[in-house]
């Protein structure tokens, strides 16, 4: 038995998804997000997700299959959000002069997104590790005394994640 369905089916079936869940979903997520613009968009990124997914044969929850994609995407908005601002912020404290240009600030949101989404994929002992010994400039000894953590397996981590980030790249 085939366990996907055809494209003329799955294209049939997302359409029905929309015209049935579309108006819920982005009244869901503007309710969560307090902005109606926002929610409409996400909305439209959820469907767009569900275009290049494989849909179940059988969808018998739709708004929770909605609802499942749709935070991921908020999800990520949010912490998208959350690292502009801290970067905004620090640049806030740099002189006028200092200032970069909107395209290299651009370019640095992304990268800090990219970075903060690889370190995220990491095991919480391997991000903790990496991001002590790059934004706190410890030593592996003094990381492994903090965390209780033999030294080879400090290395272990931050072998890990220097793989992921140059994988990455």
């Amino acid at each position: 038995m085939n366990s996907t369905l055809s494209p003329v089916d799955a294209h049939r079936q997302i359409g029905t998804l929309y015209s049935e869940h579309h108006g819920w979903l982005a009244s869901w997520l503007s309710h969560k997000l307090q902005c109606r613009d926002l929610g409409a968009e996400l909305a439209q990124d959820t469907f767009l997700r569900i275009l290049t997914a494989r849909l179940p044969l059988d969808l018998r929850e739709p708004r929770a299959y909605l609802t499942v994609i749709a935070k991921g995407l908020l999800i990520s908005h949010l912490r998208r959000r959350k690292l502009e601002e801290a970067y905004l912020a620090a640049l806030a404290t740099l002189p006028e002069a200092a200032q970069p240009s909107p395209e290299d600030r651009l370019a640095v949101l992304e990268t800090l997104t990219e970075i903060d989404g690889i370190l995220d994929r990491l095991p919480s002992k391997a991000k903790q590790v990496f991001l002590l010994a790059q934004l706190d400039g410890l030593c592996y000894a003094d990381i492994g005394a903090m965390l209780d953590l033999s030294l080879s397996t400090v290395k272990r981590h931050m072998v890990l994640a220097f793989r992921r980030c140059l994988v990455a790249l």
